[in-house]
């Protein structure tokens, strides 16, 4: 069959049917060779990156020990039961020391990792940072506190993988400028945290370091994308941790862990230095955030954070301090509420939290408004879903090249593969049936042209007035 097939396509010549079968599997050969070898050189990558990451752990494990055989009668469990806010002040008078409290949360962030594998991996240079801690003439507001930090936060001479094999070469040159203002209030970062792969998931796992548990059901997800900070700060690993958040990444896995989390507006804080797997969508910005036990750790690192140091760093954030009067004041609120945005169905377990505490405000005096926000189908597709897949999905599908796509990430991965055309027939045929999933698919479709994009980004814009005219219209 294959020889007449050969004589077809080549009716006019002699064909050598030997040589040439013998070339066409020599071909297929060489290219079932290659994938083998690139396949084996990511496997290669992967477990290189995981040796490193075991080896780290295994250096600090023995810090640890030697540690706890030099002061045998650290009391851990009542240092790790501290508040931040507590924490902080016995920090500050002296009656608890950063060494101590330090490796207390190293040996916990251990013992939390073995169950959960949320840390990708330690910072040796935290016991670094202890010591210069100890030089400066002034004691930040953080000072002695150790600080976890999400994968792609960027610190001096550690990976930013966002879970990516293409990323595991690349050391960062310098420290971002969030880790740098950290330094200077005295927070000691020790940890950096798993992420999903490409970080564009709700879920926490990629093929290089695993899939990370939730602490409280190691058979649920902690949430995503800063899934590692929240299983080791609700494991009780770390006080403090900063996390990142596009469109869930902080609140997912804040509420998935029983942690308190706040996403500030775009730019509050510097995203200097801070990678990711996609750069440039200004429309759909990326927000660095706090994600702690209380309310009161976050309001903490908000006014460490929101210092003159980093209004310096980096001059592109609003030189705005953390109003201290704003947020201790006792003068009532009036506070829109809602438990239904009419796209996102919420169990009863989350539309009961939201009635507890509208009970809680307007116990406290505060005046409870209910609300439903404008237009919010059109806002997640038309808006949200459509800028990040502008290209169609290449962009986001080029990330995944030379690696191995993460089971959770395939559906995805899959939709974004298919042609154009596809998307949009598939969203006429099933629009009748099933209107959400067409309007997904069309978005995921993206755009066709510059003028098009241009009319996109004046629909975001149309979309800001219209809900600061319903704001007003409404108060």
């Amino acid at each position: 069959m294959v020889q007449q097939l050969l004589r077809q396509l080549l009716p006019e010549r002699k064909v050598n049917t030997s040589a040439a079968l013998a070339l066409l599997g020599g071909s297929v050969a060489a290219l079932v060779l290659w994938k083998w070898l690139g396949k084996k050189m990511i496997q290669k990558k992967m477990e290189e990156a995981r040796r490193t990451r075991d080896e780290g752990m295994k250096k600090m494990a023995k810090a640890v020990q030697q540690f706890r055989e030099q002061v045998p009668s650290v009391q851990t469990d009542a240092i790790l039961s501290l508040p931040l806010l507590e924490l902080t002040g016995r920090l500050q008078e002296g009656s608890l020391s950063p060494r101590t409290v330090l490796y207390t949360y190293l040996e916990k962030a251990l013992e939390v990792t073995q169950q959960t594998n949320c840390l990708r991996h330690f910072i040796p240079e935290c016991e670094e940072q202890l010591q210069e801690i100890q030089r400066h003439k002034e004691k930040g507001l953080l000072y002695g506190i150790p600080v976890s930090i999400k994968d792609h936060i960027g610190h001096k001479g550690h990976l930013a993988t966002c879970g990516l094999v293409q990323c595991l070469g690349t050391l960062m040159e310098e420290d971002s400028v969030l880790v740098k203002v950290l330094k200077r209030q005295g927070a000691i970062p020790f940890a950096m945290t798993n992420v999903p792969q490409s970080l564009f998931s709700y879920d926490c796992s990629n093929p290089i370091f695993g899939q990370t548990l939730n602490p409280l059901n190691h058979q649920k997800s902690p949430g995503g994308s800063s899934g590692g900070e929240g299983a080791l700060i609700a494991g009780g690993g770390s006080i403090l941790g900063i996390g990142s958040d596009i469109g869930g990444s902080i609140r997912l896995p804040s509420s998935f862990c029983g942690l308190c989390g706040l996403k500030p507006t775009a730019e509050r804080l510097s995203l200097s230095g801070v990678t990711g797997p996609i750069n440039g969508i200004l429309a759909v910005p990326c927000a660095l955030g706090p994600m702690a036990r209380d309310v009161d750790s976050l309001a903490l690192c908000m006014k460490a954070l929101l210092c003159q140091e980093m209004f310096q760093l980096d001059p592109s954030v609003p030189p705005i301090p953390f109003n201290e009067e704003v947020y201790s004041s006792s003068t009532p609120l009036r506070v829109g509420y809602y438990d239904t945005d009419g796209y996102f169905p919420l169990p009863p377990c989350m539309r009961r939290a939201v009635k507890e505490t509208r009970c809680a405000l307007q116990a406290a005096g505060h005046q409870l408004v209910p609300f439903s926000p404008p237009r919010i189908p059109y806002v997640m597709t038309e808006l949200f879903f459509k800028t990040f897949f502008a290209d169609g999905g290449r962009a986001w599908l080029d990330v995944f090249t030379g690696d191995i796509v993460d089971p959770g990430l395939k559906p995805q991965v899959n939709s974004c593969k298919m042609p154009r055309l596809v998307k949009k027939l598939l969203a006429l045929l099933l629009k009748p049936l099933f209107p959400r999933l067409a309007a997904y698919l069309s978005a995921l479709a993206g755009m066709r042209s510059v003028k098009e994009m241009w009319n996109h980004h004046h629909q975001i814009q149309v979309c800001f007035e219209d809900f600061t005219l319903w704001h007003h219209a409404t108060s």
